[in-house]
């Protein structure tokens, strides 16, 4: 615990730098400086009273010792000079460890007034050895104060954090440990201090061995990029006990000098942000991208002994984001490594970013045994999430850290019983809706391995504060006219909607292809769509289809199908656009799934669509409820048009030299494969339009870009990874490197419309001889890098909107939730195997 006059005296020395060092860091550089100059010279006088010898300060070193720069009578001037000199030459100094030299390597002072300095060396002057503890906890009092390294994506992980990540991990004494972005060492302390504890009797004396201690001072790693934060993690070590601290100035992800290292337990707060360009790592990662916070996991996950365990806080991105890598990176995690997810609420970097976060729980062992990952919800962190992070009575992290303990000794049994009569408190937090079990395979079906645990809730139980009624009480369904195929026109008739003519993922609908019928097809007006209209899907081909919905808004002139239906509310019982939201939720999906029937065509009949009961609120409640709805969906649709709209693009420069295609690259056939060979392995199998499954082997380099040559001919892909291209696509292979980046090369063939250059041979194909005719811009490759940087830069804001929509879609999906008024979570019938 850091004692009241320490902490003052720390306060004081910064308040002194202030003026003189703005810079936080700075700040807690100058001040650790100082205190491991004074702390050598206090060895030093110590040696001499017991009848020793000098080591740090003696020979040419002695001038500098710490007595000479506060003696009387030396002017101002020469202080400087002198500390400035021996901060500077310590480094050379024969007499001190080499964890000395290193924590003084390139030190300087970044001032040159007299009175600061004589000011702050009186107070380092008043600091005192005597117990290594507590050297060490002033030490992480100044760390706690450094601010956040925002341009890096760098921010100071709170304490209560890292260590309740540790406590969950439980890292034992003959285990090796690993933080790849160690930063100041937080996390190597912390474990440090677990393991100690761990092994303390009743009055806290320590029950390590000899051997044990030896063990544990090379058992700790830790690398970081920064030679400043080397600097820190040295001197924190250091503080805390450990003679020769490995800390290693050192860039995870594109050396491989350590690349052969493995670790019992790996612990990080990776930096979240990459570098504009993005990464350029080796190529020994299982995965290709080029973002940090994917390849840091990767790497953690890689570097994991047989039976080892992580504990990784990673941005939202990693949850849900939609790109290949990190789709292929939650697919790795589940199938192999990932034990359970952490929700952190948002806030909890504050001041320093409001940035959303997840902590990762990597378990090898439990991933072999268990067929399902826990998920937990931190609702609260012990703080409020305003930016001063003040106390506050609520907090959820001890019993979270609880269950996740539990959860890898817990037989499955135990999760069946009523929470008052288990002794585990996991039971207690799955009824809470703290907590979650799901089957990986449950994961695995949504396809891009989703880890947000919203996505798999279900409801067991609803009790809503109002009244529920059947759909047959508040609505009317009406059918559309069936037709036959050859019905259809070309031309006049009536314009007819059908399944194809709701968007899924917008409920709204799409009239960009409306199939016409005869006139000689009897259609009413009853069976044109309306205002108020709520137009559903009631048979398909596809379940896909079944219940899709989409809100009319005003009278059309379209007419429906005999598969299709629209619901029409009964006056004054019920909003039709409140029922729009009813049918729109997750619970209605969830009902139809169950109730589909029909054999080649699955149909939901009117008598199964009255069954469904919703909750029916005042009218003047299901209006707010509409109208906050309505708030959400005008920033939703604002999100998804910016993503639909948006195309990269290049303004070409007329004195560009202008090539054509053919003289600068060549379009590769693909390869034949058979479907069921597509089903496993680490490539991706690109079809013309896109990936159609996964492979053992690769024809591409990496990265690569995919046309697509018959379906979707002239379809460009692009991929980070090798790929197997089968042989409806093309790929492209660049003739001269230096005189064309793939990059630019991808981005120039999405604009060159090359969908157009087709014949009409049965199925439309891409015509090569008259592909390699269009003509590209070629600039300089500086130019090239410098247009593709800015393009990707455009398209990561852009992808900035998936993550909205995804809020937003949620936001919408809670204010359905909140008339439901669910009694009871479930606790997930996918029980663990």
């Amino acid at each position: 615990m850091l004692d009241s006059d320490t902490k003052r005296r720390l306060d004081a020395a910064r308040d002194l730098l202030v003026g003189k060092v703005p810079d936080p860091k700075s700040q807690v550089e100058q001040i650790t400086i100082a205190l491991i100059y004074k702390f050598m010279d206090d060895i030093d006088a110590q040696s001499d009273e017991w009848g020793g010898n000098r080591s740090f300060f003696a020979g040419d070193f002695a001038r500098y010792g710490w007595a000479k720069l506060l003696r009387g009578g030396l002017g101002g001037y020469e202080m400087i000079t002198l500390y400035t000199e021996a901060v500077e030459k310590m480094p050379e100094n024969p007499g001190i460890p080499p964890l000395f030299r290193n924590i003084f390597n390139n030190a300087r002072l970044p001032y040159r007034d007299p009175e600061t300095l004589r000011a702050f060396l009186k107070i380092i002057d008043e600091f005192q050895y005597d117990h290594s503890e507590r050297l060490g906890d002033a030490f992480e009092y100044l760390l706690a104060i450094l601010g956040a390294q925002g341009d890096a994506g760098q921010f100071r992980t709170p304490r209560h954090i890292i260590d309740f990540i540790v406590n969950i991990l439980n890292p034992q004494k003959h285990e090796t440990i690993l933080d790849p972005a160690c930063g100041t060492a937080g996390f190597l302390i912390s474990s440090y201090k677990h393991i100690r504890k761990d092994n303390a009797d009743d009055k806290g004396n320590s029950t390590l061995t000899p051997e044990d201690k030896g063990r544990l001072a090379t058992n700790f790693k830790g690398y970081d990029i920064s030679p400043d934060m080397v600097r820190l993690s040295l001197a924190n070590l250091y503080l805390h006990g450990f003679v020769a601290p490995q800390i290693y100035e050192y860039d995870t992800l594109t050396s491989e000098q350590r690349w052969h290292e493995r670790a019992d337990v790996i612990l990080a707060n990776p930096p979240f942000m990459s570098p504009k360009g993005g990464i350029r790592p080796h190529s020994r990662f299982s995965l290709r991208s080029k973002r940090s916070e994917v390849l840091f996991v990767d790497y953690m996950a890689e570097h994991l002994t047989a039976n080892g365990r992580a504990g990784i806080i990673v941005p939202e991105g990693i949850i849900f984001q939609s790109q290949t890598a990190y789709q292929q990176l939650r697919k790795l995690l589940v199938e192999k490594h990932l034990a359970a997810v952490i929700s952190l609420p948002a806030g909890v970097f504050q001041p320093y970013s409001g940035v959303k976060t997840s902590i990762l729980i990597l378990d090898n062992a439990l991933a072999r045994r268990r067929q399902s990952i826990a998920f937990f919800k931190v609702d609260s962190d012990g703080y409020d999430l305003g930016a001063q992070r003040r106390p506050i009575e609520q907090n959820d992290l001890p019993p979270v850290a609880q269950a996740a303990k539990e959860w890898p000794v817990m037989n499955p049994d135990e999760l069946e019983k009523e929470p008052s009569s288990s002794s585990f408190i996991l039971p207690r937090l799955l009824g809470q809706g703290l907590a979650l079990i799901v089957k990986k395979s449950v994961i695995a079906a949504t396809g891009d391995y989703n880890l947000s645990q919203e996505r798999y809730k279900q409801t067991t139980r609803i009790q809503s504060q109002y009244p529920m009624v059947k759909l047959g009480e508040v609505c009317a369904l009406v059918r559309g006219v069936t037709y036959s195929k050859r019905d259809e026109v070309s031309k006049g008739g009536c314009q007819v909607l059908r399944a194809n003519n709701i968007a899924k993922d917008t409920s709204s609908l799409d009239l960009s292809e409306i199939k016409r019928v005869s006139e000689s097809v009897q259609f009413s007006e009853e069976k044109k769509l309306q205002a108020n209209d709520i137009f559903i899907c009631m048979a398909s081909g596809s379940k896909e289809h079944i219940g899709k919905v989409a809100f009319v808004s005003s009278d059309t002139e379209y007419y429906f199908g005999g598969f299709m239906g629209a619901v029409r509310v009964k006056p004054n019982q019920i909003e039709p656009a409140y029922l729009f939201q009813q049918l729109r939720h997750n619970r209605f999906n969830q009902f139809l799934r169950e109730q589909i029937v029909g054999a080649n065509i699955n149909n939901l009949n009117a008598k199964i669509f009255y069954r469904f009961e919703i909750p029916l609120p005042p009218l003047e409640v299901q209006q707010e409820l509409v109208h906050e709805i309505a708030n959400h969906q005008r920033l939703l649709d604002a999100a998804q048009t910016i993503i639909q709209n948006y195309h990269p693009h290049i303004t070409i420069d007329p004195n560009w030299p202008m090539v054509a295609l053919g003289e600068i690259i060549s379009l590769e056939y693909g390869k034949s494969l058979k479907a069921d060979n597509r089903i496993k392995g680490p490539y991706p199998v690109f079809g013309s339009n896109g990936i159609v499954g996964y492979h053992n082997s690769c024809l591409t380099g990496s990265p690569a870009i995919i046309v697509g040559r018959k379906g979707s001919a002239g379809a460009v892909n692009f991929s980070e990874l090798p790929c197997y291209p089968i042989d409806t696509t093309f790929f492209v292979k660049i003739k001269e490197e230096q005189r064309l980046d793939l990059r630019f090369c991808y981005y120039q063939l999405l604009t060159l419309e090359l969908d157009k250059v087709n014949v009409q041979s049965g199925v439309p194909g891409l015509n090569r001889n008259d592909a390699y005719r269009k003509m590209m811009a070629l600039p300089s490759l500086s130019i090239q890098r410098k247009i593709v940087a800015e393009i990707e830069a455009e398209r990561e804001l852009v992808d900035g909107n998936r993550e909205l929509i995804e809020r937003f879609e949620k936001k919408i999906q809670d204010a359905v939730n909140r008339v439901w008024n669910d009694e009871k979570r479930s606790k997930n019938q996918d029980k663990t195997t």
